[in-house]
């Protein structure tokens, strides 16, 4: 499981074997214009299967909101392809709305 961390002297257990009902009927972009004013960045590959979630939730979002398509990246190369992760994107838009 990707991202998942088992502290040593413990087991591995799945966070949602209680919760799949809650977790099957969750719709994430439900009230999402709810999160302005804070920012949102949507940042999703060109080839990406999941390219319609992002796109769908940057329509939905209210102002601040930015789309950055990724040229040439399907979904898990955003993950596992370092030279494709925007990192000048990303830091623009956290200096932009952190400082």
């Amino acid at each position: 499981m990707r991202g998942e961390f088992t502290p040593a002297g413990t087991t591995r257990r799945s966070t949602t074997q209680t919760s799949k009902l809650k977790f099957m009927n969750f719709y994430p972009f439900n009230d999402i214009e709810t999160i302005s004013p804070r920012p949102m960045l949507c940042i999703t590959g060109d080839r990406a299967h999941s390219r319609e979630f992002s796109e769908d939730a940057y329509r939905r979002a209210a102002e601040p909101k930015e789309l950055h398509h990724v040229a040439g990246a399907g979904h898990v190369d955003l993950y596992d392809r370092v030279n494709l992760i925007p990192f000048d994107k990303l830091t623009a838009f956290f200096n932009r709305h952190l400082a």
